[in-house]
């Protein structure tokens, strides 16, 4: 049975890299907070980018105090409370312009306590150009692809330069927890028709698994499981389709690929949401929900601004999406999900692989922290992406059968 595991952000955090939405959030603040700790504070403290202007002027009604207070700020965490201190207090776009929002998508998703995650942006921003339908023109949803294109380019730089270049993906330590799920060996399945393995798959594959296992053991038994996984189609395919911009997933895949065939099969991968700062390969951060029932409205609006960071057509772009197709129509596999949300803004093409007649299970490798676990979010997730609800209920691997992902930390570059 191949396999087609779908590695999302809540892998590289299994991993200890600092690629959540908090993460990314922070340190953009984290870096407001040292550029105007840094200046003279007897002045005027003043900040900009293309996403906000931070100008505190002594001579403003409000100023004073303002001032006064940040001066008595020492660290980041403090002046994230004189951050919320500012918005509360309506200090921004005043008419000493002491906070003023030039994006205001990136100010949305700042000031909204439910965007949480990066599904939640992707959400954020599809939310928003369903209301820009009912303009008479595009200039609204213009703005917002340009607010949009901004907060994507921060997120690639940050990506890029503050966990791309800092961590060790060469030199990841020990992966046998790792290794284990991806292992070939015999199961001798035919002694014991009820093995757990086989309850992760529909009785009707039962027969097939157990012929396959058969092989291993019968390899075993006359020394020669190298020519039997190699010369009798024995052989697990492994497809990494990696929804993330890190080349985290990448490194183990060479540890895979590093030992021989009959210890893990073959292993490929497709970033099918693009790579950091590959031109042939962009980043593809946007919606993929055309099941939504607003789709149809915007397509119907004639206007290709309103498809712009619509996921399909970036798929397009290069043979990712095309690939991907190519392997779940080759044979039977079975899914295992990585740290992915499975979030509506992947729909269709996480439904288009979830309801393919090839697709046998849907496993997850959940997140624990003590008693508290991320398996019925994700399912719960899984679910909508189904129009075949009772095929939903077949296809995935119930909790008993699923374990934990491994936390395995990298190092950073010495």
């Amino acid at each position: 049975m191949n396999k087609l595991v779908i590695i999302g952000n809540g892998f590289d955090l299994a991993h200890g890299l600092p690629t959540s939405y908090g993460h990314f959030i922070d340190w953009y603040w984290e870096k407001v907070f040292k550029k105007l700790h840094s200046q003279n504070t007897s002045g005027s403290i003043y900040y900009e980018d293309n996403l906000l202007r931070f100008d505190l002027n002594l001579f403003g009604n409000y100023s004073l105090s303002i001032v006064n207070s940040f001066k008595a700020i020492n660290s980041y965490t403090a002046f994230e409370k004189f951050l919320v201190t500012i918005q509360e207090n309506h200090y921004y776009n005043d008419e000493n312009h002491s906070f003023t929002y030039y994006n205001s998508f990136f100010q949305i998703i700042n000031n909204r306590k439910s965007v949480q995650n990066w599904v939640d942006i992707e959400n954020e921003y599809y939310k928003l150009l369903k209301d820009c339908l009912n303009e008479r023109d595009n200039v609204k949803v213009k703005q917002l692809n340009i607010e949009f294109e901004q907060v994507k380019k921060l997120l690639e730089d940050y990506l890029y330069d503050d966990v791309a270049q800092k961590f060790d993906f060469a030199n990841a330590p020990d992966q046998i927890e790792f290794l284990k799920i991806f292992e070939i060996r015999a199961k001798f399945l035919d002694k014991n028709n009820n093995l757990k393995y086989l309850k992760e798959f529909p009785k009707e594959d039962y027969a097939e698994l157990i012929e396959y296992d058969n092989g291993l053991v019968d390899a075993l038994q006359y020394d020669n499981l190298n020519n039997a996984i190699v010369d009798n189609d024995l052989v697990v395919n492994n497809l990494f389709l990696n929804f993330n911009y890190t080349p985290t997933i990448s490194s183990l895949i060479n540890i895979l690929k590093s030992n021989d065939i009959i210890y893990y099969g073959t292993s490929q991968e497709i970033h099918i949401h693009g790579k950091l700062k590959d031109h042939n390969n962009k980043i593809n951060f946007g919606f993929g929900d055309e099941m939504d029932g607003k789709y149809k409205t915007i397509e119907e609006k004639d206007d290709n601004e309103y498809l712009r960071n619509i996921k399909s057509f970036q798929y397009l772009q290069n043979s990712n999406y095309k690939d991907m197709l190519d392997f779940i129509e080759s044979g039977k596999f079975q899914v295992y999900i990585m740290g992915h949300s499975c979030g509506l803004s992947d729909r269709i093409l996480l439904n288009k692989i979830f309801e393919n007649h090839n697709c046998r299970s849907i496993k997850v490798f959940y997140y624990k922290n003590g008693d508290w676990d991320n398996y019925t979010d994700i399912i719960q997730n899984i679910s909508r992406h189904f129009n075949k609800k009772e095929m939903m209920r077949e296809r995935i691997v119930n909790k008993s059968l699923c374990q934990p992902l491994p936390q395995i930390q990298l190092p950073l570059k010495e």
